[in-house]
C-alpha cells in the first residue's frame, strides 16, 4: 500500500500538469497573503523573511524589518513530513561546508541590495513593478555565469550520507522559532525577540494562516523540485523547460490575482519595497543568480532541501539569515530610498568571491 502511494504521487508531481499547478498554487497563495496582510508585492520572499527573522533574534537593529515569518518555518516543516512520508527524508551533507556559508551570506547581500529573492522578483512584476524586470534579468545574468563553470567542471564535491538525528536539527530550529512566536517569548525590554511596530516587518497574515500556507508550499515543492534559479539553469544546460513552466505558471497566475485582488499597479516609481537604481537592481541580482547557482539552488530550494535532511543547504539558509545581519550592521542593504552606502562596494566583493570560487573548485583545480 504505501509503495502504491508513493508512486502515485511521484506520477502526478513528476509531470509538466504538476508543476504547473504547483506554481499556480504558489502565485493564488502568495497574492492571498497580500490581502491577509503581509506587505505589498512580498506575499513571499524567501530573503526578506528570513532577513525579518535574523531581526527578530537581533543579529541586526533595522526595527521596520523585525518578525519571525511562519512561511520560513512552513517550508521547512511542510518539506520534512512529506520527506518523511514518501520515504526521502535523507540525512546528508559535508560538501564544501564553509563555502556554502558564505555563497549565503553573499547571496542575501545581493538579494538586499535589489530588495527581493527571485520569488519576489516574480511577485513585483506580476504586481506591476517594473524595476523587477531588472533584477529578473540580473537574476539570469549571473546564473548564466554559474552555468558556464558548471559546464567547465565546477563542483563543490560530493555529500556524504549522515545519521538520521542529523536531519532533525534545522527543522527543529524552525519549529523552536515558531514556538517561541506563538508564545511571544521575549528576554527582556532591551534583548530578543524584536518585532516591528511599523513597516515591512509589522505587516503580517494570521500567523496559522501563513504557518498553513507555507506547510502547503513546502509539501509541494519538495515533492516537484520547484526551483526559480533550477528552471533557467536547466533551460541554460540542456534546453529543458519542464521546471521553468511552474515559474511562468506562477508569474501568470500571480498577474490575474493581482487583477482580481485590486493589487496591479504598474510603473517604476513609487513601488512598495523597492528603489529604482536599475544599475544596482541588475548588478545585485546577478551576484545573487551566481551564488544560488553555484549552490546549486535558489534561496526556497534550499529551504525545501533542508527539510529533506541536506545539511549543506541548511547551511547556505543559515548563511543568508547571517548575510542579512551583516547587510543591515554594514550598510550594504537597500530601502525604498536607494542602495546603502557599502551596498555597491559589497555587491562587487560578492561577484568577485563567487567568481573565485567558480574558477578554484572545477575539477581540474582539486586536489
Amino acid at each position: 500500500m504505501y509503495s502504491l502511494q508513493e508512486g502515485a504521487m511521484r506520477n502526478i508531481f513528476a509531470s509538466r500538469t504538476g508543476i504547473i499547478t504547483v506554481g499556480s498554487v504558489i502565485g493564488i497563495l502568495a497574492t492571498l497573503l497580500q490581502t491577509f496582510g503581509n506587505p505589498p508585492n512580498m506575499g513571499i520572499c524567501v530573503a526578506c523573511f528570513e532577513r525579518d527573522i535574523a531581526g527578530a533574534l537581533g543579529l541586526h537593529r533595522a526595527g521596520v524589518v523585525q518578525f519571525i515569518r511562519p512561511e520560513i518555518i512552513g517550508f521547512v516543516i511542510g518539506s520534512f513530513l512529506i520527506a518523511l512520508f514518501t520515504g526521502e527524508y535523507k540525512p546528508r551533507g559535508g560538501s564544501s561546508t564553509v563555502i556554502r556559508f558564505f555563497l549565503g551570506i553573499f547571496a542575501m547581500i545581493g538579494a538586499l541590495v535589489f530588495l527581493g529573492c527571485p520569488w519576489r522578483a516574480l511577485l513585483r512584476l506580476a504586481g506591476g513593478d517594473g524595476n523587477a524586470i531588472l533584477g529578473l534579468l540580473g537574476l539570469i545574468a549571473g546564473i548564466a555565469i554559474g552555468v558556464a563553470f558548471l559546464k567547465n567542471g565546477y563542483s563543490l564535491g560530493r555529500t556524504q550520507a549522515n545519521r538520521n538525528a542529523s536531519g532533525w536539527i534545522f527543522p527543529a530550529f524552525m519549529l523552536a522559532l515558531f514556538l517561541m512566536l506563538v508564545f511571544n517569548v521575549s528576554f527582556s525590554e532591551e534583548h530578543a525577540l524584536f518585532f516591528s511596530a511599523k513597516g515591512p516587518g509589522s505587516m503580517h497574515a494570521n500567523i496559522w494562516i501563513s504557518l498553513v500556507f507555507g506547510l502547503v508550499i513546502g509539501a509541494l515543492a519538495q515533492r516537484t523540485r520547484f526551483c526559480t534559479m533550477g528552471s533557467f539553469r536547466d533551460v541554460m544546460l540542456a534546453w529543458d523547460f519542464h521546471l521553468i513552466s511552474g515559474v511562468g505558471a506562477l508569474l501568470v497566475i500571480a498577474f490575474l490575482m493581482n487583477l482580481i485582488l485590486g493589487q496591479f499597479n504598474a510603473g517604476f516609481e513609487g513601488q512598495p519595497v523597492a528603489h529604482t537604481d536599475h544599475l544596482w537592481n541588475f548588478l545585485g541580482m546577478l551576484l545573487a543568480g551566481l551564488a544560488f547557482a553555484l549552490a546549486g539552488g535558489c534561496p526556497g530550494r534550499q529551504l525545501f532541501l533542508a527539510g529533506e535532511g541536506d545539511a549543506d543547504s541548511g547551511v547556505f539558509a543559515l548563511g543568508m539569515i547571517t548575510g542579512a545581519g551583516v547587510a543591515h550592521n554594514f550598510a550594504m542593504a537597500s530601502t525604498p530610498k536607494g542602495v546603502g552606502g557599502f551596498g555597491p562596494a559589497a555587491v562587487i566583493i560578492g561577484i568577485v568571491f563567487c567568481l573565485m570560487i567558480g574558477f578554484t573548485m572545477r575539477e581540474k583545480f582539486t586536489v
